[in-house]
């Protein structure tokens, strides 16, 4: 029993929760205060470095968006095994979460290496991944701020194989993405905020994925969302300190030296 049984769809959820999650809580980083204390950039380096303004930001996620929810439904409607009464037989909650992590598993595999194939094809960087790394200093609703082609290849299509592969059904996707959202839109937050379970848990977080988007750190820590497993068997694992500014707020700077 789920909170919107008996008013919308599983698929109908599948499609929009993502989207509003997204909003929702790229929206709350977006109106807090500037908690100078807390961020892996200043203010001033955030004016300076960004080269786009936030409406067009905004246009780059919701057209990747509307990608998203026309892959989703297409995704739902052709592998829908509801019965004559439109009821899908739900799996049991430990079978759902094995799916879960299968899902979260694929998803890292995708990601990693067509994110390190668009760093390392000249063609593709210069044309497509860049315009998501023209946010030096991330923010979180420009999580997904990416060039289309990037956004179909990386995120939806990626999605989509995690969800065909870990057998999920159109429930279960929707607590899967909707906590994928989550984790990509922290990523990219740009705060370093005392308690956040994601920085506990995981150790491809916000400073972790902050050090991609520096310069000197653009050939390492491709992993996402989730794990940093990838960037750990294949050597490109950059780790990093947290130095405090005198001014306030922190710096994710690498600690091993970058070779060309």
């Amino acid at each position: 029993m789920v909170f919107w049984e008996g008013y919308v769809s599983d698929e109908v959820m599948g499609i929009f929760a993502p989207i509003v999650v997204y909003w929702l809580y790229g929206g709350f980083y977006q109106l807090l205060p500037p908690l100078d204390g807390y961020r892996l950039h200043t203010r001033k380096e955030e004016e300076e470095k960004n080269l786009l303004s936030l409406s067009k930001v905004v246009k780059g996620v919701l057209l990747q968006q509307l990608l998203q929810a026309a892959v989703a439904h297409a995704l739902f409607l052709l592998t829908s095994t509801a019965d004559e009464s439109g009821i899908t037989i739900q799996p049991s909650i430990p079978i759902q979460i094995v799916q879960i992590i299968i899902g979260m598993l694929v998803m890292d595999t995708w990601q990693y290496f067509m994110h390190r194939y668009m760093h390392q094809n000249k063609f593709l960087y210069r044309h497509v991944h860049s315009q998501h790394h023209r946010l030096v200093v991330p923010y979180a609703i420009g999580a997904l701020y990416n060039h289309p082609l990037e956004g179909l290849l990386l995120d939806t299509i990626g999605g989509a194989i995690a969800f065909l592969t870990s057998g999920m059904t159109a429930r279960t996707s929707v607590f899967f993405f909707c906590f994928a959202t989550v984790k990509t839109v922290d990523d990219h937050c740009g705060l370093w905020l005392p308690g956040n379970i994601f920085h506990i848990f995981f150790q491809n977080n916000t400073a972790y994925h902050d050090i991609h988007h520096q310069l000197p750190g653009t050939k390492y820590n491709y992993s996402q969302p989730f794990f940093s497993i990838w960037d750990k068997i294949l050597g490109t694992h950059m780790p990093y300190t947290l130095v405090k500014r005198p001014e306030g707020g922190f710096e994710a700077r690498l600690v091993k030296e970058v070779k060309d």
